[in-house]
């Protein structure tokens, strides 16, 4: 089983490090790394081609800019956008509607990560909404 391979781009360091810690304590996921600037993810993803990039948290207002830059160069990506304070979380896929999630659990954030094809509402808790 291949894993899956997930950058971060976050700050504060609190939330990077719980988040990091999720995804560590997963046996099919791997940090690929940790970046502080999301415009310095373009070039971190050329050399570790991660499959999924998690942002947070961020203000989400509208299609982020960083969302539809990276979605071009890399089009099998998955972004995973975590508002502040994590209250809500934003998944971008090329050719996909975003997906706004409402007070997010681990297991969505999980399941949003190992599904390739977008979320499945009916794991974990959480509101779906399309966005």
């Amino acid at each position: 089983m291949s894993q899956i391979n997930v950058m971060f781009s976050s700050r504060p360091k609190l939330i990077s490090e719980v988040l990091i810690n999720l995804i560590e304590r997963q046996p099919d996921m791997k940090v690929a790394g940790e970046i502080i600037d999301p415009i310095e993810l373009i070039i971190a993803l050329r050399e570790t081609l991660a499959d999924v990039v998690i942002i947070a948290p961020y203000k989400a207002n509208g299609y982020p800019r960083i969302c539809k830059l990276l979605l071009k160069e890399y089009p099998l990506l998955i972004i995973l956008i975590l508002t502040q304070e994590s209250q809500s979380l934003y998944i971008f896929q090329s050719g996909v509607k975003r997906v706004h999630i409402v007070k997010p659990s681990e297991q969505i954030i999980l399941n949003a990560i190992r599904n390739r094809k977008g979320i499945d509402p009916s794991m974990g808790t959480g509101t779906l909404k399309n966005a």
